[in-house]
């Protein structure tokens, strides 16, 4: 009889080649993604006279350090970008750079271009690789010894985490988005709450969510200390891979299909950890500290550290005088100085369609930034008229890339200044040098920007459709 197996085992073993004793597993590798980043493992090929052993599995992408905004280029980018292109040209890689109409955030447009596929192992040398689990995608962050490896060899050597299931009953409430939802479960866990496991999320609330919603969920998976994040595919999954440019056609497409309807867990199978969230419970959240966990709903007041024993206490008293706050101030009266919208965990067209349902006919009182998460997320915006509202609501509109999430570009938060952001990590100095960031929903940053502090979104929202 057949035992029972999780999501997680059914793509492990399918992947693994061998094991050592040790339990570590060389696992197939099918498909790489390298951006700007990696000419660090590309030197380590060029040192050994390698050559990159599935190029047609590698794909190389301009996202980090792409130009968002119009002027001059700062030598070091520009020379990031040119080496991508090189190593790229050299071993014969698919490349997405600035000129290619699919250009975009990898973990943006490896779904929108169906390079991401339900089954597959996936490897980029970029932590929020979760994000591509949200297809019921083995994916997950490497290092930079770990891309040359792949890179060479097409395989990497990994340790099966454990596996850890989530489950949200009920339905979200209005304004209540997976942002919220992945904030949420970060703040009640902590952010080494899913250390050493793999999550796969399941329930009512998950499945109701699109695709957008998903990967947003699995890429904020690494900010709860989780390896990966897993949904299993469904119709949903299938609907929104139909017909994109990599996916497969006519036969393989149905055969595929069928081999998709296969990667979900059996019903008996066995967890390490189980989770059980009341989505009843789920407010729209704010992060108010210096990381992912210390977050709370908008409706309540920045944590006292002086109620808090032990290390907790000191950490908090530490974050809150970095983010310059007053313990007991209503998070609806934090003022904030910018805005940003964009990111590869709230980038895409739906994150974009729900901020402007909030901005349309409003001005913004403080400035802001709007950097689509792909070129096509850009042109389908501007096409549906959101971009318009972007900038007729006073927020600039930029071009695809990481931009203001990460700051490599140029784009970057001021020292001591409070952006209200849709990004995915609130460390210090991760949008700049002394930036303060509040991390939040796409439609949270909106209200935020309408008000010049955080704000309950749901007001805004009401009678928009």
């Amino acid at each position: 009889m057949t035992v029972p197996r999780t999501l997680l085992e059914k793509l492990w073993s399918a992947h693994e080649i061998l094991r050592r004793e040790d339990g570590t597993s060389l696992l197939w590798v099918d498909r790489h993604l390298v951006h700007e980043g990696s000419h660090h493992a590309f030197a380590k090929l060029k040192e050994r006279g390698l050559k990159v052993e599935a190029p047609e599995l590698t794909f190389g992408v301009v996202d980090h350090y792409a130009p968002t905004r119009a002027g001059a280029v700062a030598p070091d980018i520009r020379r990031m970008i040119e080496t991508l292109g090189e190593n790229a040209r050299k071993h014969g890689l698919k490349l997405f750079d600035l000129r290619d109409p699919g250009q975009g955030i990898v973990h943006v447009i490896g779904p929108e271009q169906g390079l991401t596929l339900p089954g597959l192992l996936i490897n980029c040398g970029d932590s929020h690789t979760s994000t591509h689990g949200a297809f019921g995608a083995l994916a997950f962050g490497v290092g930079a010894t770990e891309v040359a490896h792949i890179l060479a060899t097409q395989t990497i050597w990994q340790q099966r985490p454990k596996a850890m299931r989530i489950t949200i009953q009920g339905a979200l409430g209005a304004g209540v988005t997976a942002k919220d939802l992945a904030l949420h479960w970060i703040s009640e866990l902590g952010a080494d709450g899913a250390r050493g496991h793999a999550i796969e999320y399941a329930g009512p609330v998950v499945e109701a969510l699109s695709m957008e919603g998903r990967l947003t969920l699995c890429n904020l998976s690494i900010e709860g200390g989780a390896r990966l994040g897993l949904v299993a595919p469904d119709q949903v999954t299938v609907d929104y891979l139909k017909d994109r440019a990599f996916a497969p056609k006519g036969a393989a497409w149905d055969a595929a299909v069928a081999d998709w309807e296969q990667l979900s867990s059996d019903a008996d199978a066995s967890f390490d950890r189980e989770v059980t969230l009341d989505s009843a419970v789920i407010a729209p959240t704010v992060t108010w500290g210096t990381s992912p966990e210390d977050a709370l709903p908008i409706t309540a007041q920045v944590p006292d550290p002086a109620q808090m024993s032990g290390a907790r206490r000191e950490t908090v008293r530490a974050a809150l005088d970095y983010m310059a706050l007053t313990p007991g101030t209503p998070l609806n009266e934090v003022a904030v100085d910018q805005v940003f919208i964009g990111s590869c965990t709230n980038g895409r067209i739906e994150d974009l369609r729900l901020a402007a349902k909030v901005l349309a006919g409003r001005k913004a009182k403080v400035p802001g930034l709007v950097s689509p998460g792909s070129a096509q997320v850009k042109k389908q915006a501007e096409v549906e008229g959101l971009a318009q509202i972007f900038t007729s609501a006073g927020l600039e509109w930029a071009d695809a890339g990481c931009s203001m999430c990460v700051g490599m570009n140029g784009d970057r938060v001021a020292a001591g200044k409070r952006c209200a952001s849709s990004t995915n990590r609130n460390f210090r100095g991760r949008q700049g040098r002394g930036a303060r960031t509040h991390l939040m929903s796409p439609a949270m940053v909106a209200a935020a920007a309408v008000t010049g502090h955080l704000t309950d979104v749901r007001p805004l929202l009401e009678g928009r459709t």
